[in-house]
């Protein structure tokens, strides 16, 4: 039989805003919100194929955040296309899930002291090589910090 895991912080709260959002008659967040949880379940599914690059591994926290930051790229992406195609009422609705999305986004990021933090660390262990440094302060920040922010303040701090 398989075990069943504890859930992340960021899932219970998902599940306790749906519930809030049902009770609100607020489909589209009820909707959104229910699509993050399945694109979390579809990962963590996937990982049991044998096919899979990251077959076996246990889900993390940080890969819930990833799939949220996943599902607001495809809401960037998508809002242009919208807007190309004249369907004003699609652009709108992407725009409304977008920001929600990132609300949930926002709480977990670090603040920019907290990525200076981890980035002054790693240029006292690795020199002031930002070849060096930007590979490993992108793979200790994911899921906490916008990639673009963290190489942006990476660049600052080895220039």
């Amino acid at each position: 039989m398989a075990q069943t895991r504890e859930e992340f912080p960021i899932e219970k709260q998902l599940r306790k805003d749906i519930q809030e959002a049902q009770r609100a008659r607020d489909q589209l967040r009820v909707d959104t919100l229910r699509m993050v949880l399945g694109a979390i379940h579809n990962l963590e599914v996937a990982r049991t194929d044998r096919k899979h690059p990251e077959y076996g591994k246990p889900l993390t926290e940080a890969d819930c955040y990833q799939v949220l930051e996943r599902e607001i790229k495809m809401r960037d992406q998508a809002i242009p296309l919208y807007e190309k195609g004249g369907r004003s009422d699609l652009v709108e609705k992407a725009q409304r899930e977008k920001a929600l999305l990132q609300s949930y986004l926002q709480a977990a990021q670090l603040s920019d002291e907290e990525i200076r933090a981890v980035v002054a660390r790693l240029i006292e262990e690795q020199g002031r090589d930002f070849r060096k440094v930007m590979p490993l302060a992108a793979r200790e920040l994911k899921g906490k910090a916008p990639g673009a922010r963290v190489q942006q303040i990476v660049k600052e701090m080895t220039a």
